[in-house]
């Protein structure tokens, strides 16, 4: 009797055990029934680690960020900052000119891949299946359909962030074509985009725990014949936007952020384009 009882207990401790270890594995996803995985990226600015591989001093790239992890990822049409910690990219730059804004080159097959040029943990894609998030471009590859590598290396994932399936589809894609439309017309438009990051605890997705951004930014400059900018910052939600909510000055994205955009730029121009909201 003694015997069976101390083997009842041990299976009954095994059975535990296993138990916690599922329950561990289990992936997070975004429902209404389960609360979002989260983390907590509060940091104290003095310890912080910056990492930043390159300096220029290209119209399209912001200042050093200072306060957050940064590491420059060079492409061939666009500059990523980007953020280990968070598994997205801070910012991402590139002009758009006249000759690239259309092009015939397709989307390539399996498009979206990882980018080994990071350290892990680094966002897969396996991160993103059935978490409720598309897969949203900051450098979208519309802009790119000029050149092959160009398009392949806009599904880095390094350049892409968990945002609401409507916004990506609908206004966001909406000011990426006028973007395009603005470079064709003008000859060439300077624009940076990115995730917004609200508070210290946000969801995250996947085993690498892809911090989902609370909303998104997108600053454009053009600097030919009379300059002009506009800002743009869109809540990560599935409401359809629009411009009256949407639309504002790069100063006030500025504020927003933390990052100072265009910082090379003519004092009397800078202060035009930023605190204007231009009509394209």
């Amino acid at each position: 009797m003694k015997k069976s009882y101390v083997s009842f207990v041990a299976l009954l401790l095994v059975a535990t055990l296993a138990t916690s270890c599922f329950r561990a594995r289990v992936t997070t996803r975004r429902t209404t029934q389960e609360q979002p995985a989260t983390v907590e990226t509060k940091q104290e600015p003095a310890v912080r680690e910056v990492r930043r591989t390159q300096t220029t001093d290209r119209f399209d790239i912001p200042a050093p960020l200072l306060d957050r992890a940064e590491k420059i990822l060079v492409r061939k049409a666009y500059t990523a900052s980007y953020n280990d910690d968070m598994r997205i990219p801070n910012w991402v730059a590139w002009e758009l000119t006249r000759e690239h804004a259309t092009g015939k080159v397709k989307r390539p097959n399996r498009a979206f891949h990882e980018d080994y040029d990071v350290s892990a943990p680094r966002a897969t894609y396996s991160d993103y299946r059935d978490c409720g998030w598309s897969k949203g471009h900051m450098c979208p590859a519309g802009d790119n359909k000029w050149d092959s590598e160009a398009m392949y290396d806009t599904f880095l994932l390094t350049n892409i962030c968990p945002q609401d399936y409507t916004l990506n589809s609908g206004y966001w894609n909406s000011v990426e074509m006028r973007c395009r439309h603005w470079a064709e017309r003008y000859g060439s438009v300077l624009i940076v985009c990115g995730p917004i990051l609200e508070g210290d605890r946000h969801e995250t997705i996947g085993d690498n725990h892809i911090v989902v951004p609370e909303a998104f930014f997108k600053v454009v400059v053009t600097l030919e014949d009379e300059p002009k900018g506009v800002g743009f910052i869109c809540p990560n939600t599935d409401e359809h936007l629009s411009d009256e909510q949407c639309m504002t000055s790069i100063s006030e994205v500025e504020r927003i952020t933390g990052i100072t955009f265009f910082p090379h730029l003519d004092k009397e121009i800078s202060k035009k384009v930023k605190e204007e909201v231009s009509k394209f």
